[in-house]
């Protein structure tokens, strides 16, 4: 069911309003006033009804209301809209105001109470189809009606350690003779259960801290980069599972969840991390395609050697914008989003601007429960939308499992899993936010009544997320603080470099990254051992590697100063490794004899177009080729084309 557009025309007066009922509507108003008037023609019921709700009876009939009714009437009339938004009101109060009593099961029409001499509807035949206060009805009330006080996101100064999950417990009659039910292909015993407990289980939160390791991460990922070991699809520029798995294994601390292998084998598979590194850097063009495997642009070749709070914020701000990859695609359980529900869906930069200004209210340095989050969002109108049209998105079946019904396509299903996926897989590997969650596994139930979602674990691989903590780097990145001061990335290494170019590693074991740098320009010998390599070393000062941050890692790790010999390779190698240019492409042209080639490498027409080559060569620049032509042609030669 579409949601209502706040620009679509509302109620101008109560009067309008009226004058679209039948006779058996408008007394069903009148009895809820405080007159003893009985008229039975519409005319009078109009007025009298009228008179009562728009004149001096007017506070008295807002003092009737209960606290929740009057809430709704206050949040409608300083909202800006003469809509009355059912979802927003309950996701601020956690009910929705009773408009009417349905008379039995059998009709679907209703006992109207109070609250519907204030919200009328603007169908014909349906008195509660809508919920609208009329314009000159909301100026009545701006002078008495209250200002509703603002939603207030609650925060934690630490995350709780677990939660607590209730599952019920039913207990059988053994003897009972149960009814199979066929439904499809599957078949249910419905029995009547003899008792029912409820069982409180308490689930550990994994909390992780993501400042340091995003930093730590960002250079990982970009040095497996630069080793030709990122390999991603040409037509999705998604990574690969081998390029996921061997990530995955060198960030700091892991992917968020464990690898598949040493968990349950869930079908829509768990990887985070790893497969936003890959993303985000081709989206924030350190890293493009060259054939299957991804490789280090000038930018990223620059972000090796920058700070890189500054480069994650970079990333953040370009990630925002980009268009490589919509997150809720990511909700691999809901289907149809490549086919023809892509043409409904909307764009997720828009989506991001929404998140983003939501995402700075948040109190820095503070955890907060994301069902808390997400109900701020809907109850402060940081609204956005997923999809124009719902009915092209589905579970399973296109048909039966669209999320066009009624209850299919609500905020828990489309915009909370897309803002979980955005902040867990992308804000949270960034090192934005610090992450407390537990598996996805039945972390939610609010799909399991959807048809053809009872088989599934989980609606998405982020239902696990349950609380977060905008941290400084995320303060920063958000433009709500100005300074930055990143926390030293404490190394677990010591080194000793030796004068024979040998590097040993004397306590504890490199990092992942430091690994891959230390690769990028020595040999490794044995576990605790390397070389400096010249032939590693020039190749990577010709790749675009600045060698200081070699010289810069070794001194940070090594308590003695280098020797003169590391210090000079390194010297050497930066002198050596630019000591040829390369100029651009060239022909190589054979003459027909030696002569001929010394005639036109010194005529005053050509000696500035080609160099001497060997006896009868010369070297032309490609793009000289035509002027080149053109010169020997005065000189009464020609140059065949291949």
């Amino acid at each position: 069911m579409a949601r209502r557009r706040q620009e679509e025309p509302g109620i101008p007066t109560v009067r309008e309003a009226l004058e679209i009922r039948n006779v058996d509507d408008l007394k069903q108003l009148l009895s809820l006033l405080p007159t003893k008037e009985k008229p039975m023609r519409k005319g009078e019921l109009v007025d009298l009804i009228d008179r009562h709700v728009t004149g001096k009876g007017l506070p008295a009939l807002w003092e009737k209301l209960d606290d929740l009714q009057r809430k709704a009437v206050a949040e409608t009339v300083y909202s800006g809209s003469q809509f009355f938004n059912a979802e927003r009101f309950k996701a601020k109060y956690g009910a929705a105001p009773p408009f009417g009593a349905k008379k039995d099961r059998s009709t679907y029409t209703e006992t109207p109470t109070l609250l519907r001499l204030f919200f009328y509807s603007d169908d014909r035949y349906d008195p509660s189809a809508a919920a609208i206060l009329p314009e000159n009805l909301r100026e009545r009330l701006l002078a008495f009606a209250p200002k509703p006080e603002p939603f207030k996101l609650d925060a934690l100064d630490e995350a709780p350690e677990f939660i607590e999950r209730i599952e019920k417990e039913y207990e059988f009659d053994e003897e009972e003779e149960g009814l199979t039910i066929i439904s499809g292909k599957r078949a249910y015993l419905m029995r009547t259960a003899k008792s029912v407990k409820d069982n409180v289980h308490r689930i550990s939160l994994v909390r992780r801290d993501t400042e340091r390791a995003a930093q730590q991460d960002l250079l990982t990922a970009l040095r497996l980069i630069d080793k030709g070991k990122v390999a991603v699809s040409d037509k999705t520029f998604q990574p690969s599972s081998a390029t996921m798995d061997e990530l995955g294994s060198l960030l700091r601390d892991g992917d968020f969840y464990e690898p598949q292998a040493k968990k349950i084998k869930w079908e829509q598979g768990v990887t985070i991390k790893a497969f936003a590194w890959p993303m985000l850097a081709q989206a924030c063009k350190l890293a493009e395609l060259h054939g299957k495997k991804l490789a280090l642009t000038k930018a990223g070749r620059n972000a090796l050697s920058a700070k890189p709070a500054e480069t994650l914020k970079l990333i953040w701000q370009r990630w925002l914008k980009s268009k490589l990859l919509d997150e809720f695609s990511r909700v691999c359980a809901i289907k149809g989003q490549q086919g023809k529900g892509k043409r409904g869906m909307t764009a997720s930069e828009n989506r991001r601007a929404v998140i983003v200004e939501a995402l700075s209210k948040c109190p820095a340095g503070k955890w907060v429960r994301f069902d808390d989050f997400s109900r701020f969002m809907q109850a402060a109108a940081y609204d956005f939308e997923v999809t124009r049209d719902p009915w092209d998105l589905y579970i399973v079946d296109a048909q039966y499992g669209s999320l066009g019904y009624e209850g299919y396509h609500g905020w828990d299903i489309l915009q909370a899993r897309y803002l979980m996926a955005f902040l867990f897989e992308y804000a949270a590997t960034l090192g934005l936010i610090d992450v407390a969650y537990i598996d996805p596994a039945d972390a939610r139930d609010d799909y399991k009544g959807m048809w053809g979602a009872e088989d599934l674990e989980f609606l998405s691989q982020y239902d696990g997320l349950t609380y977060f903590r905008l941290n400084p780097l995320g303060a920063y990145c958000l433009d709500l603080s100005d300074k930055y001061t990143p926390g030293e990335i404490e190394s677990r290494v010591s080194l000793s470099a030796l004068p024979s170019l040998q590097i040993n590693v004397t306590t504890g074991g490199l990092s992942p990254d430091e690994n891959l740098l230390l690769e990028t320009y020595a040999e490794k010998e044995s576990d605790k051992v390397w070389r400096l390599s010249r032939e590693k070393s020039l190749a990577a000062v010709e790749s675009g590697n600045q060698i200081k941050e070699l010289r810069e890692f070794l001194q940070a790790r090594d308590e003695q100063p280098l020797p003169e010999t590391v210090e000079g390779f390194i010297v050497t190698t930066e002198r050596q490794a630019r000591a040829l240019k390369n100029t651009g492409e060239a022909l190589l042209i054979e003459c027909a004899d030696a002569e001929l080639a010394e005639l036109i490498a010194n005529h005053e027409r050509t000696k500035k177009l080609c160099l001497r080559a060997g006896e009868r060569h010369l070297v032309v620049k490609i793009d000289a080729e035509e002027q080149f032509r053109k010169a020997v042609h005065l000189l009464g030669y020609g140059m065949p084309r291949v």
